[in-house]
């Protein structure tokens, strides 16, 4: 299943474009036109942006994972699988493991062009690793989100509808600015929400904490994060799939 749902992915062209163009495009807008205006302590603006546009590519990615569990349960493939000896997750277990692999490429094409205009991690060997195991695990459950979108949508345009709201967190969040220039009204959303501790702790590994960060406890939020909606969009996919015909 992960295979068949790599080699759809592969032949959507237009998908693939996206997903990897235009991260890139928002990441040389911010870096370009606004970066010269933000005020992030002095340092570069494309180091304090990097993370958050490599989570903007999860965005785009689970969007075409929704798409692609909706063509799957309103095309008729799901009324074979049914009749076939396989467990019925299996599907959308393969959309989600298409979905880690499909991401990892988007987010290597957004870091090499990242280094390329300038933005220059010192990350150690295991804050590599830390790194780049936060990045799946956020992946994973932003997945799984997508994959219950899809069971639950009765059309295309709703499954890609996903992507505005995966879209709109890492703006609301320490991504692009920090939550402290934000109003009080919206900065307690900001700071609460999964997306800011995952950027935070990706952010802390490759280029150094900022001062008065706790890494620890804020990893520890974002594991806890990604693992908890991992858990429950799982769970929603799979009552969702059985109750589906």
């Amino acid at each position: 299943m992960s295979g068949r749902a790599l080699r759809l992915a592969r032949r959507d062209v237009d998908s693939i474009i996206t997903a990897a163009v235009l991260p890139v495009m928002i990441l040389l807008l911010f870096t370009y036109v606004f970066g010269g205006a933000m005020d992030v302590g002095g340092g570069s603006y494309v180091t304090y942006a990097t993370p958050g546009i490599i989570l903007l590519c999860a965005g785009f990615g689970a969007a075409s994972t929704a798409m692609a569990v909706e063509h799957d349960m309103s095309g008729g493939m799901v009324d074979r699988l049914r009749s076939m000896p396989m467990a019925p997750w299996t599907l959308l277990t393969g959309h989600v493991a298409a979905s880690l692999v499909k991401n990892l490429v988007t987010t290597a094409i957004v870091f090499g062009v990242a280094v390329a205009i300038g933005f220059r991690p010192d990350a150690t060997l295991l804050g590599w690793l830390g790194a780049v195991g936060l990045l799946l695990l956020f992946v994973h459950a932003i997945s799984w989100a997508a994959a219950f979108v899809g069971v639950l949508v009765r059309s295309p345009d709703a499954a890609s509808g996903f992507t505005f709201f995966v879209m709109f967190l890492p703006y609301v969040s320490s991504a692009f600015v920090p939550v402290e220039t934000m109003p009080t009204w919206l900065r307690g959303f900001a700071e609460h929400q999964p997306v800011t501790p995952v950027i935070e702790t990706v952010r802390s590994l490759l280029v150094g904490a900022a001062p008065g960060t706790d890494v620890g406890a804020t990893a520890l939020l974002a594991v806890a994060w990604c693992a908890g909606l991992a858990l429950v969009f799982a769970v929603a996919a799979a009552w969702g799939f059985r109750r589906r015909r």
